[in-house]
């Protein structure tokens, strides 16, 4: 079949387009703003893109059109494929009809974590034998791409709560029908559309709802939200994951970075972990996967032993340079929480050397200012901050500078931004990228000065 996909350069419509391809239909898509890792790996398939959304990438007209969230009424490619009865469907509805239907699928939702537990939960049926299919939200640096079919029974998804598509207003994770679903923690997020804690939860009391008897919901004990959203109403086993609460697994940790955790079943230690990652939240992901993965028939032991050797998603504290001893990484921010434990992490991992921190209000909630008091507190582990205030944001970035007491400045460009940091980086220093989005490909570029 011929399909067009509109929002191809997105992390999950990505994967759908790279889905597609492996099924046999001739893809290619467009988008507004392409760029990597996703435009990598769509180019390496062979998929044709195009830039923006005009009605004349839709003629002739394909078989089907593959429409993402970011789309809406009013936009010139919606309102042809309207007007000319062109037969489309949004991304979630297709991946769960073409894709997961007769599948057994693993769906990890939740407001952080998401792509780093899917990676995992891929990696551990992946070093056990199982060959699962998998779409995540970023490509596993373990897999080299974001999504496959796999050969196996078992496919893994990335469940986000976000909308499905102009015309289907529920959480794309409705779509995905599963018998095992990860709840990993739930905080306020996407402020574009959901008004208050309570719309989301409602969404995820949803997923809840479609889980089977027969299935498992792993779920965080330490998060009272999703306590909440259970008590809702459930009609699945529940298993939950903790470090510092009571739950049928639990970890304690060897290390204040995380990177060597002990992991406790049902009160009893089954073995110790090793691993690249860093920070609580890390360790909490892998709780969730092994949890997961063992609800899915592999061993304890089995999914142990496949964490050393799990390289997290790309744009995950990623690592791009190290030069003239100052080392450069890329980190897909989207909320303060989020930043928070990604730099806790850094932090006890790196001790006292001097961590810089370049950030870009790039999420919708960011832009909105629905994040803007938490933001401040979030960057404590940070020495120095230089704060993306492009024109147009709609609300005052003094709001983040002035609680920062001299840690904080702003800049109006990302040239700027990276100037200013390559004054202040000095030997020793770990330097911090921190968006959901392509960020003029900054951290590159700043790690470029040294290298020259």
């Amino acid at each position: 079949m011929q399909l067009f996909i509109l929002g191809i350069a997105g992390t999950f419509m990505g994967g759908v387009a790279a889905l597609a391809r492996e099924l046999g239909h001739e893809v290619e898509g467009a988008d507004q703003a392409i760029y990597p890792p996703m435009s990598t790996q769509l180019e390496t398939l062979g998929i044709a893109l195009k830039q923006g959304y005009l009605a004349s990438h839709l003629a002739p007209p394909p078989e089907l059109v593959v429409v993402g969230n970011a789309l809406s009424r009013g936009n010139e490619a919606i309102e042809h494929l309207l007007d000319a009865s062109i037969p489309y469907v949004s991304g979630p509805q297709w991946l769960g009809d073409a894709v997961l239907r007769g599948r057994r699928t693993i769906a990890v939702a939740g407001t952080h974590g998401k792509t780093t537990t899917t990676a995992l939960v891929a990696w551990i049926l992946e070093h056990a034998g199982a060959a699962p299919g998998f779409l995540v939200g970023g490509v596993p640096e373990n897999f080299g791409v974001s999504a496959r079919l796999g050969s196996g029974e078992t496919f893994v998804i990335e469940a986000d709560e976000y909308d499905t598509a102009f015309f289907d207003k529920r959480s794309k994770f409705v779509h995905y029908r599963p018998e095992i679903a990860i709840l990993n923690n739930l905080e306020y997020d996407h402020a574009d559309i959901f008004p208050d804690v309570a719309s989301i939860q409602r969404q995820f009391h949803h997923l809840v709802r479609t889980v089977p008897r027969q299935g498992r919901l792993i779920v965080n004990a330490e998060d009272a939200r999703l306590a909440e959203v259970l008590a809702m109403g459930c009609w699945t086993p529940v298993e939950r994951f903790a470090i510092d609460a009571d739950a049928e697994w639990r970890a304690t940790l060897s290390t204040a970075d995380g990177s060597r955790f002990a992991v406790l079943h049902r009160g009893a230690e089954v073995g110790t972990v090793e691993w690249p990652l860093l920070g609580r939240h890390n360790v909490m992901n892998a709780l969730a996967a092994i949890a997961a993965a063992h609800a899915a028939g592999v061993a304890t032991r089995d999914a142990l032993a496949a964490l050393p050797t799990f390289a997290s998603a790309k744009r995950r504290l990623e690592t791009i340079a190290a030069y003239d001893g100052v080392t450069v990484y890329d980190d897909f921010a989207h909320h303060p929480t989020a930043i928070a434990t990604t730099l806790a992490g850094l932090r006890a991992r790196v001790g006292a050397a001097r961590i810089l921190v370049g950030l870009e209000p790039r999420s919708n909630s960011m832009r909105l200012g629905a994040h803007a008091a938490e933001l401040a507190p979030s960057l404590a582990d940070a020495d120095r901050v230089v704060f993306l205030e492009r024109a147009g944001l709609p609300w005052d970035a003094e709001r983040v500078v002035t609680p920062l007491a001299g840690r904080g400045e702003t800049a109006p460009s990302v040239d700027a931004l990276i100037a200013r940091l390559k004054t202040l980086a000095a030997p020793g220093d770990h330097v911090v990228f921190m968006s959901n989005g392509g960020f003029e490909d900054a951290p590159r570029r700043f790690a470029a000065l040294f290298r020259d």
